[in-house]
Parts: C-alpha cells; structure tokens; sequence
C-alpha cells in the first residue's frame, strides 16, 4: 500500500539554528545587549521568532514592542538564512533509501512559506519533495493538524497512510491529530522538553534510526519503537 512520510523542517531535516540564533542575538545588539552563547539559544530554534525572542530578550506577544521585533528578527534571517543552513548528517542517506524505495515525502513546517520555499532549493530539496506546506499555506499552523491534513490532500495520501517525523512536541501533536503515524526527531533541538514523553509512536535519537523505524511501518502500518 503507498504510503507518504512528511517531516518537519528546522530541527527535522535541516540545522538551521545557527542562523537563527545569530538573528536573535542582533535584536540584543540593537538594544546594546551582550550576545547569547549559541548553545542558549539553539533549543529554541524549532520555536521560531516567538521562542528565539522571547529566549534573547524576554518578550512575548503581549509585549507593546514584540510585532516591531518579530518583523525586524525576521527581515534579519531572510538576509543571511543560508550561510550556515545544512542538513543533519545522515539526512541525505535517508532520502536516497526513500527516492531507491519509490516512496514520496514531503515537508511540513510552521516556517512562512517566503523562508521555507527559499531554503528547500537552496539544500537541494526542491526535486525531491512532493509538497512543501509553510506556516502560511493554511488558516493554521502546527499544533493544529490543518496543515498536515493539507498535505496529505494535496498528494492524494489517506493520513492514515501518512508518517509525521518532528522535533517538537507540537509536531506530535499535530501528527496525532490528524490521524498519522508519528516519530520524534530527538536528535533535533527538542532538549527544552523530553521526546519519550510526547508519545511519539517512536522516537529517532539519530537520523539514522529513521530508515529501520519507515522500513517497518511501510510493511505492515505499524511502528516499532527504538
């Protein structure tokens, strides 16, 4: 039976917290704040602007200045986005196994699509991906299941014959939600919170647990845990 895996992007297929967090640490440089030591800041990469500016400057969205700095923070990644974007290790491997076992995938993020869709052609992902749901191509982002459930629509997938794979516990969430198999990507920027905890049907501590733990669901629809 065909089945489809979607995956998160930061902190799933892609490190992308360097970037982000130099983005963060030039709002503290504007107010004349000290920048954060990386290893603060990279937890937070999966949170986007909120959880980066809310990590750099303790604001969040009931603050009068957290839309001038949400703009501002984003204006900055756009510009340098791509100097230290890559793939995890290992990530690459892993869709040569699913391009060899003619088994479609696609990418789910909360990433506007302005900033995702750039970035999938810059890592070469563009050919090889079947959709790309930023966190504008809905009404919803994650933890809602819209956009999970648009996805599966948009490439003809029952989402029960879909497999989710994220790095933060609103992915499983939203995975769940819309009726799919989950893994969590515990190898990704989740260490603000326990992915044996989320309930994740299982939990990749490397990219390289991926490929056994797909091999087996795509064989019977079940997910054996790692």
């Amino acid at each position: 039976m065909p089945r489809m895996i979607l995956f998160d992007f930061d902190g799933t297929l892609a490190d992308t917290a360097p970037d982000l967090a130099a983005a963060a640490n030039l709002q503290r440089g504007y107010r004349g704040l000290p920048a954060l030591d990386y290893a603060l800041l990279r937890p937070y990469a999966s949170h986007g602007a909120r959880g980066l500016l809310k990590a750099a400057l303790d604001i969040d969205a009931s603050h009068a200045d957290y839309e001038q700095c949400r703009q501002q923070f984003l204006q900055d990644y756009a510009k340098t986005m791509l100097e230290h974007a890559q793939l995890f290790a290992g990530i690459d491997e892993l869709l040569e196994h699913l391009f060899q076992a003619a088994m479609p995938w696609g990418i789910v993020t909360n990433k506007t699509e302005a900033l995702a869709l750039p970035m999938v052609r810059h890592l070469g992902l563009e050919s090889r991906c079947r959709v790309t749901v930023g966190g504008d191509t809905t009404a919803h982002i994650k933890p809602h299941p819209e956009p999970l459930l648009h996805a599966a629509r948009q490439t003809g997938f029952l989402p029960q014959h879909c497999l989710y794979v994220g790095d933060d516990e609103r992915d499983i969430l939203a995975g769940k939600a819309a009726g799919m198999a989950t893994v969590a990507a515990g190898y990704g920027y989740c260490s603000l919170g326990d992915p044996e905890r989320w309930q994740a049907d299982a939990v990749a501590h490397q990219p390289s647990d991926l490929w056994p733990i797909i091999q087996g669901w795509t064989q019977d629809g079940k997910i054996r845990p790692r």
